[in-house]
């Protein structure tokens, strides 16, 4: 089932809703991470919605505050090499039952962003644009960036020359480039055709 959010039941403040998204299904490298978010509707934190709307700094700040201030959180991941072999789309699906999984507290709804919602036990709507809607989608949307971008910034290090610190894994102009010159690393996704080509 999906939402546009226009029936907004949901807004009842007696049921645990757990907040899941996903980032990292476009770029060439890296893991696809989720993140599922229970907020404490007695503790609201200001400011939290679509991460992707919001610069670095404030979402790092939020971050923190999510992390603090929720009554639960979970962070999951799929890897390269899960999605190389069930694809993109099954490896985000993968990466959102993880973290509803791993949630220390069980909801009594979960929200997903979008309009397809993986498997889980518990009662599950996909909300079309969830992130500018559900407080705790946004949630979950920030804690998922924030893991992602600081792990592609570290693999930088490990593997350099690509940029990894600034396109995040993304087709930029950069990375294209990168990846005529130096190849392609351990964590480039093989099956994207942007990588595939240059095997």
């Amino acid at each position: 089932m999906h939402s546009t959010g226009d029936d907004i039941f949901f807004n009842n403040p007696d049921l645990v809703i757990a907040g899941v998204d996903e980032v990292g299904r476009g770029p060439l490298a890296g893991p696809v991470i989720a993140a599922a978010v229970i907020l404490d509707p007695n503790n609201p934190i200001p400011g939290i919605c679509d991460s992707k709307k919001i610069s670095a700094q404030k979402r790092n700040l939020l971050y923190d505050l999510i992390l603090s201030k929720a009554l639960a959180w979970a962070i999951a991941r799929a890897e390269v090499e899960e999605i190389d072999q069930i694809n993109i789309l099954q490896a985000s699906l993968l990466a959102m039952q993880r973290a509803i999984q791993s949630l220390e507290m069980a909801p009594d709804q979960v929200l997903v962003d979008g309009n397809i919602c993986p498997e889980t036990e518990y009662p599950i709507d996909a909300i079309i644009k969830g992130d500018n809607i559900v407080p705790a989608i946004s949630a979950a949307s920030i804690i998922a960036k924030v893991t992602r971008d600081r792990e592609m910034a570290e693999f930088e290090s490990l593997y350099p020359g690509y940029g990894f610190a600034r396109h995040k894994g993304y087709p930029t102009r950069e990375h294209l480039a990168s990846l005529d010159k130096l190849g392609i690393c351990a964590i480039h996704r093989r099956s994207f055709g942007p990588v595939k080509s240059r095997i």
